[in-house]
């Protein structure tokens, strides 16, 4: 199966093949800040199972020692996927994103921390990758 996700305005895309290796939430502050919400919702997939990338993109690079590229809608500035240090080999897509061929519910939370008080998660999923 081949899954589409896509901006907000639809301009650019990343279709990658069958499921990802890595479905889950993480209550750091990156990503609550990439998202601008509770938590980043983030799904990853080997960089062989991407597919294709179209689209005005730019690109957001975060250094130190969480090493970090973003590539974002140049039209409508969403975040659409990025690599990061920490996941050699491995692409990141916004869940959230696909909205087509939506992906299974994540079954793994981390930086549970930095989680709000008030998001309860399954008590079953996993509690780190």
């Amino acid at each position: 199966m081949t899954r589409r996700a896509t901006c907000c305005c639809g301009q650019c895309t990343i279709d990658v093949d069958g499921e990802p290796e890595i479905n889950g939430v993480c209550h750091c502050l990156n990503c609550k800040k990439r998202t601008g919400s509770a938590f980043g919702w983030s799904a990853y997939f080997a960089d062989s199972q991407i597919r294709n990338r179209r689209g005005d993109v730019a690109v957001y690079a975060i250094g130190g020692a969480k090493t970090q590229k973003r590539w974002f809608c140049r039209n409508c500035g969403s975040t659409l996927f990025w690599k990061a240090a920490a996941r050699p080999g491995l692409t990141g897509v916004a869940g959230g994103c696909f909205a087509d061929i939506p992906l299974d519910a994540p079954s793994v939370t981390v930086s549970n921390d930095g989680r709000c008080a008030w998001v309860g998660l399954p008590e079953e999923w996993r509690r780190s990758f």
